[in-house]
């Protein structure tokens, strides 16, 4: 079986979550098939691969580095932006210091943490509301040029939309932030993500956007989305605010529940995502019937702690990076 560590130095792990509204979960075994069975509430029936999930080997030590699980979001979270009134005619003319940053602009949204940011941001691009090449996002055409030359327009100058859609300039703009040790917050994305967006050519890239999966796409264009950055303007940041909320309104009803294997304590665990962070839902163990219930319940509750930790890591790096990085 493949082992995926998580609890590292990175910030974000690919979109194999499942968005969903959260399901009460009825009953859920760990059979020795090597498959998660669930049911929920509503009496849906549901088979998981255990070598398909997401595995970990959290341990009990704290981590400075702020850590991203594959989790959905629950149901009161996506009840409360559906709520949200989204007037597309008029945020264009919205003048909101909030929309300064791309960062304070959701985060005005969408509350939470860090981890709300991504995975809105990242589902907004899977399902196609948020594009990169959308008329909002393309640079209007000019000859002026500054005098002196800027350091600023000398990186942008080719590029024909506020972030870097065409591959070579974004792995062009990429490589020279990580010469100048600049990378911002793209040095903690996660390694598949950087070598899949190092490795594909334009005509890769051009290739992806035809297609209906946009898993990769949207791995790519999160990167080209933070490589340019600090070079949006209200217009772009406000289009790209309004295009999550949008993706939000109409988030898909898959109520298929988030399991994470957790290795080193042989359980599955179902979780979800709230303002808070990330909520244990059910635990479940490999081992279950050879195990007393004491040691069941000392798993559980450093499972819980470890969860817990998680949380208040991650909510003290966001607070980190919204004080410094975006100010």
């Amino acid at each position: 079986m493949i082992m995926k560590k998580v609890f590292i130095i990175f910030l974000f792990y690919p979109l194999f979550f499942n968005w969903s509204f959260a399901q009460n979960i009825q009953q859920m075994r760990w059979d020795k098939d090597f498959y998660i069975h669930i049911t929920l509430a509503n009496d849906s029936n549901y088979i998981m691969n255990i070598e398909e999930l997401h595995h970990t080997s959290m341990n009990e030590q704290q981590s400075e580095s702020f850590t991203y699980l594959p989790t959905r979001l629950d149901d009161e979270f996506v009840q409360r932006l559906k709520g949200k009134q989204i007037d597309s005619a008029r945020f264009i003319n919205e003048n909101l210091s909030q929309d300064k940053t791309l960062w304070s602009a959701l985060h005005q949204s969408l509350g939470g943490g860090w981890v709300h940011f991504i995975n809105c941001l990242l589902y907004s691009i899977e399902t196609g509301y948020l594009d990169v090449k959308a008329p909002l996002m393309k640079r209007p055409e000019s000859k002026w040029k500054p005098k002196p030359m800027t350091e600023s327009y000398k990186r942008t100058r080719k590029w024909t939309y506020y972030v870097p859609v065409n591959q070579k300039y974004a792995i062009r703009e990429y490589k020279k932030k990580k010469s100048n040790n600049n990378l911002g917050d793209l040095k903690d994305i996660p390694e598949d993500f950087i070598q899949l967006f190092l490795n594909t050519k334009n005509s890769d890239y051009d290739a992806m956007r035809k297609n209906p999966l946009k898993k990769d796409q949207a791995k790519i264009d999160l990167i080209k989305i933070l490589l340019g950055a600090n070079y949006l303007g209200e217009a772009q940041i406000k289009y790209i605010k309004s295009m999550v909320l949008k993706s939000m309104a109409q988030y898909a009803e898959n109520k298929l529940p988030s399991v994470i294997i957790f290795d080193n304590f042989n359980a599955a665990v179902a979780m979800s995502l709230n303002e808070k962070g990330y909520q244990v839902e059910k635990v479940v163990f490999a081992d279950e019937k050879y195990i007393s219930m004491e040691t069941r319940m000392d798993r559980t509750e450093k499972i819980k702690t470890i969860v817990n930790q998680i949380n208040e890591v991650n909510k003290e790096v966001f607070q980190q990076k919204l004080k410094s990085y975006y100010n």
